[in-house]
This record gives structure tokens, C-alpha cells and sequence, in this order.
């Protein structure tokens, strides 16, 4: 799609949300994941003058090898943090979400701006700190059946809760372990390993695929770097937490 194309898509993607349809008929099977891609970046910028729409970092999904062989894609996917999604720990949620998820996350902060990069100590030079994080996500369409329209709509994206900061300094993060309990039970456990095998590569994989788009990792950008579990579903009623060794705790609770 050339430059005018993306800019009429981006018009029928905002015009199809503002109805309530998230996944528009109208494009189904018309877009590559670049087009989606493209049509994503289109419609944040163009929100970007609402403070809560503003872009406040990134995240990456699918950096499982198992899930990317399932929707038979080589690479993981990214999607935009929106100021308005951003939440401190032990934040309740309210019950107007769809088809709500979560997934546990090791959360970045950059100290400075990280050009395309597949050094693990670039990156690490450019994190000034982490968080043990959740993601809240919502499944507004057939995510495995319409990635493309997937990635425009955010990549699932809805929220992301942060618990209190801390340094990276001696931290290695594939090691970190994760155990996740809802409403006091252990559903899950895993390690930082889980995310392309240590969740800085994870950060350098973002900022090489955002220089295809013109784009790049700065100060001040969160990155959420992807679940070192499956991802489930969120109840009504749920309280959910996840405690990182070394890292700390996090939780959100479902009204």
C-alpha cells in the first residue's frame, strides 16, 4: 500500500472503532502484517494530541517459538502503550473490558535512546530500570485468524500495570523466575528464558523491526517484553498476581 492507501485505511480503521468494530469486515484478507503495521502507527499519531492516547512505549508479543509456528510467522509482533492504559499495582479494573486477558511481563524503562541494535549490553546501557508488570489485554476479534487485523487494532493491547521499579544493575533477567497465582492459587510459573531466550532480546528485536518503519526506541519508553507464561483469561472477580525473583510483585484485580 502506498503512502495515500495507508492514510484512507487509517481514516476506515477510526471510523470503524468509533462503532464498535475492531476487526473490520471491510479488510479482511487485504492487509500484509507491514500494512497493519503501517495502518497502527497512522492511528496513534493521529491521536496523539489526547494526552491519555498518547504513545508511551511499546510492547512485543508472540516471541514464543510454539506461537509464532502457529500463526506461521518468523518473528514476533509489536503494538503501541497508550498513556490512558498505564496503571500502578493493585489497580481493580472495571468490568466494561472485552474478552479480557492477562499476561505476566518484565517491563522496561529507557534511560536513553537505543538505535537498531542486536547487542544485549546496548541494550542494557539504554534500561534504566524495571518493573514487574501485567498485561491486560482484550480479544476484539479472531487474533489467530486475522493477525493482520490484529496488529492494527494494537495487538490486543488494553492496559499494562506496573509495580514499583527497580535497577538492573546485577539482574539476569533469563534466570528470573515467575509465579503467578490467581485469587491466591499458583496457575503458572516460568523464566525470563521463555522470552526469546532473555527479555533483552526481546528490546533489541523492537528496535531493529521499529527502524523499518522509521521509528525508534527512546528515553522515556516503557517496553512490556513479552509473557514468560501462556496467557489466560481474566474473570470477574479475579485477583491476580505475579511475583518476580529479584524483580518484585505485581497485581490487578477484575471487578
Amino acid at each position: 500500500m502506498n503512502q495515500r492507501e495507508i492514510a484512507e485505511a487509517v481514516d476506515d480503521f477510526i471510523a470503524a472503532r468509533a462503532r464498535g468494530e475492531y476487526f473490520p469486515r471491510a479488510w479482511q484478507g487485504r492487509l500484509t502484517l507491514d500494512d497493519a503495521y503501517r495502518i497502527l502507527l497512522g492511528v496513534i499519531d493521529r491521536g496523539a494530541s489526547d494526552p491519555g492516547k498518547k504513545r508511551v512505549g511499546w510492547k512485543v508479543g508472540l516471541t514464543a517459538p510454539v506461537i509464532q509456528s502457529q500463526l506461521r510467522v518468523h518473528e514476533p509482533v509489536f503494538g503501541c502503550l497508550l498513556a490512558e492504559g498505564k496503571r500502578d499495582s493493585g489497580h481493580v479494573l472495571g468490568a466494561a473490558l472485552i474478552n479480557p486477558g492477562f499476561e505476566n511481563e518484565i517491563c522496561v524503562a529507557l534511560d536513553h535512546d537505543l538505535a537498531p541494535t542486536e547487542s544485549l549490553a546496548e541494550v542494557a546501557r539504554a534500561i534504566g530500570a524495571l518493573f514487574p508488570a501485567i498485561e491486560i489485554i482484550e480479544t476484539r476479534g479472531d487474533f489467530t485468524g486475522h493477525l493482520a487485523l490484529a496488529l492494527a487494532d494494537n495487538a490486543q493491547q488494553k492496559a499494562f500495570v506496573l509495580g514499583s521499579p527497580v535497577p538492573p544493575a546485577g539482574i539476569d533477567l533469563a534466570a528470573v523466575a515467575v509465579r503467578v497465582h490467581r485469587n491466591g492459587s499458583e496457575i503458572a510459573a516460568g523464566r525470563g528464558d521463555a522470552v526469546l531466550g532473555h527479555p533483552f532480546n526481546s528490546v533489541a528485536w523492537l528496535s531493529r523491526k521499529l527502524a523499518e518503519f522509521g521509528r525508534q526506541l527512546c528515553a522515556g519508553d516503557f517496553v512490556m517484553t513479552g509473557s514468560l507464561t501462556r496467557q489466560f483469561p481474566l474473570l470477574s472477580g479475579d485477583r491476580i498476581e505475579a511475583v518476580f525473583e529479584r524483580v518484585g510483585a505485581v497485581s490487578v484485580t477484575m471487578s
